[in-house]
């Protein structure tokens, strides 16, 4: 079994002892999540999934927290809000470790240089080497953030 589906397995009980709502709800929707992620894949629902599987299913799940945070303050629910606030922190804490920005800028510059790019025109072509380059690890918005600061 992986790491991560591990570590989540075992703290489901701890969750249940302490009586800790909001990390049994989200401890539960991860592990349903790696179910129904093994299923897509056609695997069994008994199988474990690796910790870059588990990782994509964590930050995609950690995306959809934000997008619901920014819909529900939209609707003026403060208090849906700030339950799944409380539960985005509990999914970040399972989140595998992401690149830094001072990471992702350095990654940028040098393949500025080895690619040769010199304008905006290429943007995007930096933009999918930085990507590629950081695999799971590099958040999309920030890469993108970080090489259009560095056409400036």
């Amino acid at each position: 079994m992986t790491d991560i589906h591990l570590g989540l397995k075992q703290a489901l009980p701890d969750a249940m002892r302490a009586k800790d709502t909001n990390r049994l709800n989200v401890i539960r929707g991860l592990l349903t999540s790696f179910t129904n992620e093994l299923v897509a894949t056609g695997s069994t629902p008994q199988n474990t999934l690796d910790d870059i599987l588990c990782g994509k299913v964590i930050l995609r799940t950690i995306k959809q927290r934000q997008d619901a945070i920014e819909q529900f303050e939209k609707a003026n629910r403060q208090d849906l809000a700030d339950e799944d606030k409380i539960q985005l922190e509990i999914l970040q804490e399972f989140a595998p470790e992401m690149a830094s920005i001072n990471e992702v800028k350095k990654i940028a510059d040098s393949l500025k240089l080895s690619m040769g790019i010199e304008d905006k025109t290429k943007m995007g072509m930096l933009i999918g080497a930085v990507k590629k380059e950081l695999g799971d690890r590099g958040d999309g918005a920030l890469i993108k953030k970080v090489v259009e600061d560095l056409f400036i």
